[in-house]
């Protein structure tokens, strides 16, 4: 039988097995996908200790399986699905997990892979490289305008920061000292993380910053919001509405189309978007891939490739 890698229960790692499971078919407007690749991000772990988004049912079914992104090749298309065939290699987000041999995916949020693009580059873009993509574009910044983005160092900043570069904007990228040299190579000045922030940001930059792209919340949040002259010019991935809201800013709107998914490949493919895998782990070993990313020390992109 395929094998997934599943939480059982609400808690921590103690909750996670790899188990066999039946593979699934594909209901309307749903195509099933031998996956070669899925993304690792901290939205998995958290949502194994019971963290649902905005608007997402409270209720799971267990066990769930890990992950939101996959690249891989199509299997099976379910009633309604137009443009994609069996065959076809794609990626995108998932139904109801990825770190499988075989996973859902919705067609709304579906694209095909470029042959120019690797599956496991292509598996680390559905949710990284598409929330810096719409939060990016959300701002609306005019070219030659200044970025802040905390969190640089990461796998949404990290793609925040070269989107905004590709884009004709200036990234100040916020990640600890460890990753100066990281944040440097993808265009953006670094500054590094900690406690008096904005102190170190007005010194490194003089003129201000226009926008500020949130992905840590909290006391960095609030410290970033006093940097800018526009409190509309502040939105977060990092912290929920509420809390950027009494500052004025704004959570990250997702598109969550495939339309966004064409373009940040794109990206990638004429060079101007790297999505930085910098490590890659055999489904075996999911455990080992999640930890590395829920201890935060992740630099870049964690992938676990997958052989169905």
């Amino acid at each position: 039988m395929p094998k997934a890698y599943v939480f059982t229960r609400y808690g921590g790692p103690e909750t996670e097995a790899l188990v066999e499971a039946d593979r699934p078919g594909p209901g309307p407007g749903e195509v099933l996908v031998a996956v070669r690749a899925a993304g690792v991000n901290p939205v998995d772990w958290k949502q194994r200790t019971g963290y649902r988004r905005p608007g997402e049912s409270d209720t799971r079914t267990f066990p769930a399986v890990f992950g939101n992104e996959v690249s891989g090749v199509v299997e099976e298309i379910g009633a309604g699905v137009d443009g994609i065939a069996v065959g076809d290699a794609v990626f995108g987000n998932t139904v109801a997990g990825g770190y499988a041999e075989y996973a859902l995916l919705p067609v709304t949020v579906t694209a095909h892979k470029p042959a120019g693009l690797s599956f496991p580059d292509a598996a680390a873009l559905p949710v990284a490289a598409a929330t810096a993509y719409d939060g990016v574009r959300q701002l609306d910044l005019p070219a030659g305008a200044t970025l802040l983005v905390t969190g640089a160092g990461g796998g949404v900043g990290s793609a925040a920061v070269q989107i905004a570069r590709a884009l004709g904007l200036r990234a100040v990228g916020v990640a600890s000292e460890g990753k100066k040299d990281f944040v440097e190579s993808l265009g953006a000045l670094h500054v590094p993380s900690g406690p008096d922030l904005a102190a170190r940001v007005r010194a490194a930059v003089p003129d201000g910053v226009d926008g500020v792209y949130d992905l840590i919340g909290g006391d960095v949040l609030a410290e970033a919001a006093t940097l800018l002259d526009d409190p509309a010019k502040l939105i977060t991935a990092g912290a929920p509405a509420p809390e950027v809201e009494k500052l004025g800013g704004a959570r990250v709107e997702r598109a969550r189309n495939s339309a966004v998914l064409d373009e940040v490949a794109r990206l990638v493919v004429s060079g101007r978007l790297d999505p930085h895998v910098t490590r890659t782990f055999p489904l075996e070993q999911a455990g080992e891939a999640l930890r590395t990313v829920e201890d935060g020390h992740a630099r870049g992109k964690i992938v676990i490739e997958v052989t169905a």
